[in-house]
């Protein structure tokens, strides 16, 4: 007999023999897909072996209270049967598990999950809504917490990235623009206006035909750029975008009722302004620096003349008066004076 004979008898046989060892080889079934299913999957009080069993065992225990048996079940669909019909709702019911014991980062990224892996799930939107409930529970303060269980601090920068993934995941669902306003909420907890600003603007740009929508963005976008004014020290250029950004307001939405809360706003700024002019002015008049202090004390006037530093400006310049005006008469001759140095003519070769 010849030797590729025997090679073929001998890999039949091997075959032959594993397959009569194997205690649970592959089965497909609809729905759940192909699985590897072990001997005596039943023998546990709430392992079952098909996917659709399972699920049931899991939802019947949370409907009845029994979160620690559920979320079992629920792990084992996902972990079993990740590519099965039942795999979403699995997912599902294991991150209504962890909102349960209150483990609401690791139900954020469960949900996150579901979302990524699952984006026809019927339950989506749902799960975008107890995403943004999760992450208002951390815009009002609460501890992020390590492993679970250890508390560690609030944190605004995390917050903010919880809601952008809810923004990523359904920009244009019902809880899109509400996310996204909650960007710049959570920034501005963190004191960053720059940051509160830009989420602001883009709600605005993204939502405009939304109602309440834009005009509240373009508001609280005016309101970061006051508290930035308010927090940098004669921050000219910022109290000037808070200002245009009132203006635009108000002319864009003259209806709404916070247009005298944007005027009265821009009064402030433009107050805020006169006075950082005014101190400068003052500090260059302490230098003996006429001109420099006759031009911010002109500032003053521009930024508001009604404000309570524009008499005392208009007081300190004419105070000035004799002063800068010697120098600009001064700067004058020495403009109109002729170059009376002689030319000397080049040398001939």
């Amino acid at each position: 007999m010849s030797r590729p004979f025997w090679r073929i008898i001998l890999v039949a046989s091997l075959l032959l023999g594993f397959a009569s060892n194997c205690p649970a080889p592959l089965i497909y079934r609809p729905g759940e897909g192909w699985i590897y299913e072990r001997a005596g999957e039943d023998s546990g009080d709430w392992e079952r072996s098909r996917a659709k069993d399972q699920l049931q065992v899991a939802q019947e225990a949370f409907d009845s209270g029994d979160i620690s048996r559920a979320t079992k079940a629920a792990r084992r669909v996902v972990a079993r049967w990740p590519l099965s019909d039942y795999a979403p709702e699995g997912q599902y019911i294991l991150g209504r598990c962890y909102e349960e014991k209150e483990f609401y980062e690791k139900a954020f990224k469960t949900y996150q999950e579901l979302v990524e892996k699952h984006p026809k799930s019927a339950k989506y939107e749902e799960v975008l809504e107890r995403q943004f409930q999760i992450a208002g529970r951390y815009l009002d303060g609460r501890w992020f917490r390590l492993w679970n269980y250890i508390p560690t601090m609030p944190s605004m920068e995390r917050t903010a990235k919880y809601y952008a993934q809810i923004v990523g995941n359904g920009p244009y669902s019902p809880v899109g623009p509400k996310a996204q306003m909650s960007i710049g909420t959570a920034r501005e907890k963190q004191e960053e206006y720059r940051l509160a600003v830009q989420a602001y603007i883009r709600a605005a740009d993204r939502y405009h035909d939304l109602p309440g929508v834009a005009e509240d963005a373009v508001f609280r976008a005016a309101q970061a750029w006051h508290k930035q004014a308010n927090k940098a020290e004669y921050d000219q250029g910022t109290a000037g975008e808070a200002i245009d950004t009132y203006n635009d307001f108000a002319l864009l939405f003259p209806q709404d009722p916070r247009i005298s809360d944007a005027r009265l706003a821009v009064k402030e700024l433009r107050n805020e302004q006169a006075a950082g002019a005014f101190a400068i002015a003052r500090y260059y008049e302490e230098k003996r620096r006429w001109l420099a202090a006759e031009i911010y004390y002109n500032e003053v006037l521009l930024r508001d003349s009604e404000s309570e530093f524009a008499e005392a400006a208009r007081q300190r310049l004419a105070e000035l008066k004799p002063h800068t005006t010697l120098l600009k008469e001064k700067q004058q001759q020495a403009t109109a004076t002729p170059n009376t140095t002689p030319t000397v003519a080049p040398a001939k070769p």
